[in-house]
């Protein structure tokens, strides 16, 4: 349905009612000089969820034009607000210059904010991915695209079944779920963005895709049997073009995750073994809790990732195994994660700089997580295996883009570019020059503030500034009378009077000038600084990656070796052996020692009844047998004497769903204390 713009609207009600009925659905962050405003129903809608004063602007037919408004400088905490309960926002900005625009100043928007493509460090949680999900359903057969725009990781994937797609949605977790006009999903409607039928047509997929990658054919990206994945990968990166308002470049690939390579675990088993988020809904007493010992965000989201996704693939998980003994081996675990504590989140960094959002502070941060990289790799290079070879070769450093930040950038630098003060004295010698101009002012002012003192004879005559009204030559009301013939009066205060001078007003055009051309030039260097990190954008990806394994892998080295884990063994014959196994999370909340036990499943021994009273540890036995074959799947030790793993591709699980095993009170016990409460 079309928005009917009201009639008789000033010029500038005008210019936002065009903007606002190309974005009906979203809220519109209109800038008005140091605010962004909302009009109309955006206001009676962001006043409600933000708990902010509705006022009005102006009148339409008679009527007051509804409006609320929030700070420019904090409008990060409120579009943090709007992203959590599931809106989208449109960010309109000022482009044009007020002092030359005839009419309403130019603007246009410049993003689009919507759950699953935000970037922003302040709209993001810093240890779970955000992702944005495509699902195109033909023939009850599903095509799923998820794509991570804080990080590029771009992945496909095919589903036959609405369990299997269910199963994925929970694993995923999407902040934000495409899906085509008229299209039934059983997933929470509030999370659903419906898209044109025409944007999942395999032709303009096909042609984006490889316009994106710079590719003449896809096959090399293994997609040739997962045409509707590739249907929802198209939408969905139209979706993100038209939010971000920008080239991609950091969306260099396209991933197949094959049914096959990992354990499935549907969404029932995934809730009731409390792998990343308890039966409350928080982090506490997961498996995640207890494996994460982390010192970096992007490693934080990795192991979360991994434990999500257990992998079938024995070759890869016994190398992650070899990595995990060799760092618990060497004496370089302390020392390794303490260099690892201080590299920042280049993975979302470099996404921003190749989405020219970077902010002063994320080139900072990238230096300096650049300048522990040499260390890194020295420290690296001491552990003597050819299992860390890949590893070793993926964690590059990078002179040059070091020396350049170095160089350029101050030591702590505003959060934007736009008041300045970010590149360094001396990196360059036009902006120093610009600069050298107004630093001088100071002195220039106190000469003509005597020299005027002195011509007209007023000892408390003073010279200031102020960003509203400029320059200003300021005497008292008394004294006004005296003031010689070539003063302007600028402004007049309660007690005194203030004026301009021909000489002033030439300074003042000059300094304006000059400010002007220093923030346009910093700019300008600042653009050029982007440029030449772009350049190594793919180099500097993958070495975030690989720090952020090594993180995880670190991670698992010190959990084996604080709670007495062993390396799991896996093997072709299909059983489960584990001697004095322990339930990891159980084990870690407990103030009493864990009673271990044992379990053996071969080919003849299919199945255990077990039985025993109520809280006898029933559930807690069944969910540690799941945890440790898992935790072998990721790559982890295990909390066991030993352990022996036969082939595995599915986990199930159906235990009572009101278990609380961290406090060790059964769905019976639980269900007794709500009673009585």
């Amino acid at each position: 349905m079309e928005t009917q713009i009201p009639s008789q609207q000033t010029p500038m009600m005008q210019q936002y009612w065009q903007i606002k009925s190309q974005y009906q659905h979203q809220l519109v962050f209109y800038r008005m000089g140091d605010f962004y405003e909302l009009f109309y129903d955006d206001a009676k809608k962001a006043a409600k969820l933000l708990n902010i004063t509705l006022t009005s602007r102006g009148h339409s037919a008679g009527n007051p034009i509804p409006m609320a408004g929030i700070p420019f400088h904090s409008a990060d905490n409120y579009l943090a607000k709007l992203i959590k309960t599931g809106e989208s926002v449109v960010i309109c900005e000022q482009v044009g210059d007020p002092a030359t625009s005839k009419g309403p100043v130019a603007r246009e928007v410049t993003r689009i904010l919507t759950p699953g493509t935000v970037t922003d460090d302040n709209l993001l949680d810093q240890q779970h991915d955000n992702i944005l999900m495509s699902i195109f359903k033909q023939n009850n057969q599903f095509g799923i695209a998820c794509l991570n725009v804080a990080s590029g990781r771009f992945t496909l994937q095919a589903v036959t079944d609405i369990t299997q797609l269910q199963a994925e949605i929970a694993r995923i977790h999407p902040a934000e779920i495409l899906t085509p006009e008229n299209t039934s999903l059983p997933v929470e409607k509030n999370k659903i963005k419906e898209r044109p039928v025409w944007e999942f047509e395999l032709s303009t997929a096909t042609q984006l895709l490889n316009t994106q990658f710079k590719t003449q054919s896809l096959d090399g990206f293994g997609v040739s049997n997962y045409s509707l994945g590739l249907c929802a990968a198209g939408c969905l990166l139209q979706y993100v073009h038209y939010t971000q308002k920008c080239a991609l470049p950091h969306i260099r690939a396209i991933i197949v995750e094959k049914n096959n390579e990992s354990i499935f675990m549907d969404a029932a088993t995934r809730k009731n073994l409390e792998l990343t988020e308890n039966l409350h809904g928080s982090d506490d007493c997961t498996l995640a809790s207890i494996l994460d010992e982390t010192v970096t965000a992007m490693g934080a989201r990795l192991l979360r990732r991994w434990i999500t996704r257990p992998l079938t693939d024995h070759a890869v998980i016994q190398a992650r195994l070899n990595h995990v003994g060799l760092l618990l081996q060497s004496d370089l675990l302390h020392d390794l994660r303490e260099l690892l504590r201080n590299i920042l989140d280049l993975e979302r960094i470099l996404s921003r700089i190749a989405l020219r959002s970077a902010r002063p502070r994320d080139l900072a941060h990238l230096r300096d997580s650049l300048g522990v990289l040499p260390a890194l790799q020295n420290m690296l290079q001491e552990i003597h295996a050819s299992d860390f070879d890949l590893l070793k070769k993926q964690i590059n450093i990078f002179p040059e883009i070091f020396n350049l930040l170095q160089k350029a950038i101050i030591e702590n630098p505003p959060m934007i570019i736009r008041d300045g003060g970010v590149i360094a004295k001396g990196y360059d010698a036009q902006l120093d020059e610009l600069r050298e101009l107004e630093g001088n002012s100071h002195d220039y002012l106190l000469q003509l503030e005597q020299r005027e003192r002195d011509r007209t004879g007023l000892s408390t005559l003073k010279v200031g500034y102020n960003r509203i009204h400029g320059y200003y030559i300021e005497m008292s009301r008394l004294q006004s009378d005296q003031a010689p013939i070539d003063y302007s009066r600028r402004q007049t205060l309660k007690n005194a009077e203030r004026f301009i001078t021909p000489e002033l007003k030439a300074y003042e055009d000059k300094i304006l000038k000059s400010n002007s051309l220093a923030l346009a030039r910093e700019k300008q260097l600042y653009d050029e600084m982007l440029d030449a990190i772009g350049g190594s954008l793919a180099e500097l990806q993958e070495s975030a990656q690989a720090l952020a394994e090594c993180d995880v892998l670190a991670s698992f080295a010190l959990c084996a070796l604080q709670n007495n884990y062993v390396t799991p063994t896996f093997s072709d014959t299909p059983g489960i052996h584990i001697v004095s196994g322990r339930h990891p999370i159980v084990e870690a909340v407990i103030d009493s020692d864990f009673v271990p036990n044992d379990t053996h499943f071969t080919s003849e021994k299919k199945m255990f009844l077990i039985t025993g009273p109520n809280m006898g540890g029933k559930s807690t036995y069944m969910r540690q047998v799941a945890l440790i074959t898992l935790m072998a799947h990721i790559g982890s030790f295990v909390p066991a004497a030993s352990a022996v793993i036969g082939p595995i591709d599915r986990i199930f699980t159906r235990i009572g769903s009101a278990d609380d095993l961290a406090s060790g009170r059964s769905t019976f016990m639980v269900e007794m204390t709500e009673t009585a409460n």
